[in-house]
């Protein structure tokens, strides 16, 4: 799963070393699969596994290359547009809401409800 979820993040323009790349969607996938209900997979999930990975890679990628506020970049005579109110951590949040449905029911809890 994390060789797609690096074909995934390459696609979305998240490049970069190698080794790092697949560290980072290794660790994504295990977050992700730490928080599956019983006996979901991520193959089971298909498509939303997937990007919310990459989703969660590229943020990564996006705040330890101190590219929060850069919301365009150009190359043809350089241009860097970099707008306040970042949302940091945006992508991710978007990608647990996006398996909501996969994981598995948790900071939910009864307390003081007499039975």
């Amino acid at each position: 799963m994390t060789e797609q979820v690096m074909e995934l993040v390459r696609a979305l323009g998240g490049a970069g070393q190698e080794d790092v790349l697949r560290a980072l969607c290794g660790g994504a996938c295990r977050m992700l699969d730490r928080r599956l209900k019983d006996g979901v997979t991520a193959e089971e999930c298909g498509e939303d596994y997937r990007l919310a990975a990459a989703w969660t890679v590229l943020d990564w990628l996006r705040a330890g290359q101190g590219m929060e506020g850069v919301t365009a970049l150009s190359a043809g005579d350089i241009s860097v547009r970099r707008e306040g109110g970042w949302d940091g951590g945006g992508l991710a949040r978007r990608a647990l809401e996006l398996m909501a449905p996969h994981f598995r029911d948790e900071g939910f809890a009864f307390r003081g409800v007499s039975g």
